[in-house]
């Protein structure tokens, strides 16, 4: 088993907390890392005491988008499956990129190398003001 460096990224240059990922799997196609990965998320924001604010992927239905991340309306638990089929969709619909190391994967399908300490960077893309 090894651990996969995960860190988000916007293209102002913005970079988020560095989260590993544990994969046993020396191989694993985009769809499963973005799902396993979302998967981790709801788990470590559904196991606080007082779930209000969710820093993640994409932002789930029904919350407000803050500085800090993605404020929910009404403190609930969230769904790893809805959730993750958001950021497939998001990933579909260019809503981020994936790298990892130096090279961007596009197709989710595509299997992927993962040696122990590889980083993969989410960027989020930043929609452009007023155009």
């Amino acid at each position: 088993m090894g651990t996969v460096t995960v860190v988000d990224e916007t293209t102002t240059g913005d970079r988020g907390a560095v989260v590993g990922l544990e994969i046993a799997e020396e191989r694993l196609t985009v769809r499963e890392l973005i799902r396993r990965r979302v998967f981790q998320e709801a788990a470590e924001f559904n196991a606080r005491a007082e779930p209000h604010m969710f820093q993640g992927l994409v932002q789930p239905q029904d919350t407000e988008r803050v500085p800090s991340g993605y404020a929910l309306r009404t403190p609930r638990r969230i769904d790893p499956q809805a959730q993750a089929q958001r950021a497939l969709a998001a990933f579909a619909g260019n809503g981020f990129l994936v790298l990892v190391g130096d090279r961007q994967v596009t197709d989710p399908d595509e299997e992927l190398e993962l040696p122990p300490g590889v980083e993969v960077t989410f960027l989020k893309l930043v929609p452009l003001v007023g155009g």
